[in-house]
């Protein structure tokens, strides 16, 4: 990166976050550390493949385990914990128009000719003083149809437009720091382009603000999609969001544990917000990582019972950029803060660094490794299938040793393939690699379960959301998962060839609302 292109915005950024910013990839010393690795994968690889596949195959099941149980663990704490916060109409009843503070909101848009004129409805819908919004909206200096765009709107007095001056990294952390350093309120929040939350949103976390803690300094409400509807992918993307915001964010925030925020209506106490220098100009996931800083700062954040309402992406491609994106800011939020492990993790303390790792390395990891998982069952079953379908049994296929009775295997480019054994059980196998087969299969078998188990977390939060028409595609989300890893990969191999490069979501492009939700 180019020092003489960045503004003194993200200079001060830069200064103040230290190792703790994505504006370089990898550290010399983490370079160092994954060339040795995978060099000494390799040489392992080429002298004892069996060993290594062997050990590759305990640590995938080992981050892949521990992934998925952690988010139905939170889950289930939403389940029948505390879980988000809720708000009554009596309690906001007795907070007067007269004691609300100023509240800023940022609109970061970009390319958003086509919708900047939905925004500036739906926040005319707030219901919240006018005189005492702070709307900022932020736009790209390049973007000349948004600006004009927005020009043709008449915008009360509660609103100012900044332009961004164009300098690199071009990104939404950047745009909004430029409000974050004009913003005059004593609350902010944050919101895209097509938004619409709940009227009552601001004064909902304004209340909990006033009746919390000092330390509390996000509230971050609740996402979910007006278009479920629309077609298979909004179905399936309503169903993630569903299960993300009303289930796994409010069971990590009642397990005390580090946030990876949402890219939209994050409520803000301005000044800690400030005090944490604000959102990584250079992470294309800012929301993630922000919400692991102001955990490692001593601050709290909590999930706040009420609903933005967004358009759900439903062309797949425009899905897949969107996703990739998340994925590569994942990425680098884990290897931002992991250049120093053991500072971290005094940083987080244990609890925190297990939840941070947890939900975001191996949740990243988990992504990626789903595409080997599945082929390998894919392979196994076509393999058994085969072996059943030319006159051998199952048993004789799954225990080993395996009597061949005649079955030579599945003939593929001159060699022979046979379904490998899921047990080598018996008095003629070694004692080791017995009772290793039988614990590889139980965990497995756990594996399949708790993939099982996820689903059911998925049908659980379309029920309390009372999406009923969504249950038929819950069993089908493993499909889902797969289009998520494909996603992941091209996020993984951006991550090196481009890493601030921002893949525009475009917005507005269901040909009408379809209405699902208030």
């Amino acid at each position: 990166m180019n020092k003489n292109k960045i503004d003194n915005l993200t200079r001060e950024f830069m200064a103040r976050a230290g190792d703790i910013c994505a504006c370089i990839t990898l550290s010399r010393r983490q370079a160092f550390f994954y060339i040795f690795l995978t060099a000494g994968l390799l040489i392992f690889l080429k002298y004892r493949w069996d060993y290594f596949v062997l050990t590759a195959t305990i640590i995938m099941i080992f981050w892949y385990f521990g992934a998925v149980l952690f988010r139905c663990s939170a889950a289930a704490m939403s389940l029948f914990g505390r879980g988000e916060i809720k708000v009554t109409r009596e309690q906001l009843a007795a907070v007067g128009d007269d004691e609300l503070p100023v509240y800023t909101i940022f609109l970061p848009l970009y390319k958003e000719a086509n919708i900047a004129g939905k925004i500036v409805k739906n926040m005319s819908a707030l219901d919240y003083p006018k005189d005492k919004l702070d709307i900022k909206i932020l736009l790209e200096n390049d973007d000349l149809a948004t600006q004009e765009a927005v020009a043709r709107c008449a915008l009360p007095s509660c609103y100012e437009v900044i332009v961004v001056p164009g300098m690199m990294p071009k990104t939404k952390p950047r745009a909004c720091n430029y409000g974050l350093a004009q913003a005059r309120g004593e609350f902010c929040v944050i919101y895209d382009a097509e938004d619409r939350p709940e009227p009552d949103q601001l004064k909902k976390a304004y209340h909990i603000f006033r009746n919390a803690p000092a330390n509390l300094a996000c509230v971050q409400a609740k996402l979910n999609y007006d278009n479920s509807r629309y077609n298979w992918l909004t179905r399936f993307f309503t169903i993630e969001y569903s299960t993300t915001f009303d289930l796994l964010l409010p069971g990590l925030s009642t397990m005390n544990m580090p946030l990876p925020l949402g890219g939209t209506s994050n409520h803000f106490r301005t000044a800690l917000l400030r005090n944490s220098g604000g959102w990584d100009p250079f992470n294309v996931t800012e929301d993630c990582d922000l919400g692991i800083r102001l955990y490692t700062d001593g601050y709290k954040t909590c999930v706040l019972d009420s609903t933005t309402w967004e358009e759900a992406n439903s062309r797949l491609w425009n899905w897949v950029r969107q996703r990739s994106r998340w994925v590569k800011g994942f990425l680098q939020t884990h290897l931002v803060h992991v250049r120093h492990p053991l500072d971290t993790w005094r940083r987080l303390g244990p609890c925190g660094y297990f939840g941070f790792y947890l939900n975001v390395g191996a949740a990243s990891f988990m992504m990626l490794a789903n595409p080997f998982f599945w082929a390998a069952g894919l392979l196994y079953l076509g393999l058994l299938w085969h072996a059943t379908a030319h006159g051998d049994t199952l048993v004789n296929t799954i225990i080993g040793p395996q009597n061949f009775n005649g079955y030579s295997g599945l003939e593929l480019f001159g060699m022979h393939f046979r379904a490998w054994p899921l047990f080598y059980w018996g008095p003629t196998e070694s004692p080791a690699w017995a009772w290793l087969s039988v614990i590889l299969f139980g965990i497995s078998m756990v594996l399949l379960l708790a993939n099982l188990l996820f689903v059911g977390i998925h049908l659980a939060a379309c029920l309390k959301r009372r999406y009923y028409h969504l249950i038929p595609m819950v069993p089908l989300m493993p499909f889902y998962w797969l289009l998520i890893s494909f996603a992941a990969w091209k996020g993984f191999i951006q991550l090196f060839t481009n890493p601030f490069y921002w893949e525009k979501t475009n917005h507005g492009l269901c040909a009408e609302n379809q209405g699902d939700n208030p």
